[in-house]
Parts: structure tokens; sequence; C-alpha cells
């Protein structure tokens, strides 16, 4: 069927394989994390439920990294428009990019995610969205906002201990270390670790296989599996947003950010 949807003026594509379609962000090489992106996929998702012929959608990325998190690791400063994203909310008081990964995470199609190179803050916040993960060795996954002087957002606290348990998204949390794919793959944050040149197949192997099963009881045992999952997400990414909100007008932050654009250690005192 080839592409459809009008997301030409996004940083998406959506494209139609059969029953599968491919929601693909394009903002290489790193695929920094930001609202508009965010809201384009949530798009894309609500766009495909429309869909009949839709039965499974894999979530890919152009470039280096599947989503490298923010732009602020290598600039050393939050953008206007982080800024702004960071202590805006909408009617609800919830932060726009978070109302995102709600929408995202009550959809009805199964989402895997095809994760060729860094899955980093928020980009894993976001590869956690999706019902299963794919890797290449190439993949790395940290929830590095401790290290930079932040806290956790887009729902990691629930859905990264969900996947790792309590004790191994603690520790994930508080060190903020990078994962590569072996070790993801033992912690159970990613399912499956691929060759990087069978990447795409793999996920469209695995989307296929849930594409033949009824269409109608697969959208059904995904809202009835999300149901409880989504209300804690809810919950979560207030709380989560609470936090991050005194975090950022903090010296820690600001130390954070620019240790991690000039990628030296930070000299965090506690202020």
């Amino acid at each position: 069927m080839g592409v459809v949807g009008d997301f030409s003026k996004t940083d998406v594509t959506v494209n139609m394989d059969g029953f599968v379609a491919t929601v693909e962000i394009h903002r290489p090489p790193h695929n920094y994390f930001n609202q508009a992106m965010v809201t384009s996929i949530a798009d894309a998702y609500e766009f495909l439920a429309n869909e009949t012929e839709c039965r499974a959608i894999i979530l890919a990325s152009e470039g280096r990294s599947f989503c490298a998190g923010s732009s602020v690791v290598t600039t050393g400063q939050l953008t206007t428009e982080e800024q702004q994203v960071v202590s805006s909310g909408t009617a609800t008081g919830r932060n726009h990019i978070y109302e995102q990964g709600t929408r995202m995470m009550q959809g009805e199609i199964p989402v895997i995610a095809a994760i060729q190179g860094a899955a980093i803050g928020g980009g894993l916040g976001l590869a956690l969205t999706a019902d299963f993960r794919v890797a290449a060795p190439e993949a790395r996954f940290s929830a590095n906002f401790a290290r930079l002087g932040f806290h956790h957002g887009f729902g990691l606290t629930v859905t990264l201990p969900k996947l790792v348990g309590g004790q191994a998204a603690m520790n994930l949390l508080l060190t903020g270390r990078r994962l590569k794919a072996d070790e993801a793959l033992q912690l159970g944050l990613c399912d499956e670790v691929v060759d990087l040149a069978g990447l795409r197949t793999r996920a469209g192997v695995l989307a296929n296989e849930i594409a033949s099963s009824g269409p109608l009881s697969v959208r059904a045992i995904r809202r009835t599996m999300r149901r409880g999952l989504v209300e804690q997400f809810r919950t979560a990414v207030d709380r989560e947003q609470v936090e991050q909100e005194w975090l950022r007008k903090t010296a820690d932050f600001r130390e954070g950010i620019s240790a991690a654009a000039a990628r030296r250690e930070p000299n965090f005192q506690g202020s």
C-alpha cells in the first residue's frame, strides 16, 4: 500500500505493507526527543487505529540512534521549546509530552520497536511504550536522568520496573548507567537481539505473526492488558512532572547538562 496518512509536515512517515504499518522517525542522526515528534507518533498511532487494515505497528527511526533523548546532552542548554515543555502543561496540568505518551499507551494496536542504536532518556521512555523491543547489537539503553541532576519521566516509573523488576529499575534510575544490547536482553529490557542488517526484517516477522491472529481479538487483548497500565502511567507522569518542576531550577541540573555537553564528570553540590 505504501505511504498512508498526511504526515508530510512532521518528523514521521507512515507506511503500510499488508497488515503491518511502519511509523518511522526522521530526525537523524540521533532523533532527539521533542514535543512535535512525540505528538506526531501519537497522531500516527491514532490514525492507524482507525485503519481496519492495520493489525500491527513497527516503530523505527532513521539514522544511528533510535532516539538519543534530549539535545541538551550536546548543546548544554535546553532549547526554548524544551524549557516550555518541561514547565508547561495542558488544561489538566499535565506536561504536553506526557499527554502524548498516555495516548500511545492506550492505543489498541500492538507496537514493536526496532532499536538500532541509542535509546537514551526520553528515548528509552518512548521505546518502553511499545509492546515489544527488537534490538541490534549496536543498541544502547540508559535512563540517564540522575546523571543530569534531573528526574526521570515519560512513565518510566511504571514501564521500567514492569520489564526488569523494581530492584533493577532502581539501579538503572539511580546510576544512569548505559546497557549494551546483550545485558538489556538478559534484564528483559528488550525481547530479542538480531544483527543490524536483519533488524527491520525480524521486527516485521513478529509484526506479521501478530497480524495473522484475529484482528478484533488482538485489539481487545491489548485493551485489556493495557487498561490498568495506562492508569498507572498517567498517575506516574503526574508525579514525575512534580519532581521535574523543582529540579530543573537547581544548580545541580545546570551542572548536569553542562557536564554532559562537555563530556566530563558532573560535580554535583546538592543545590
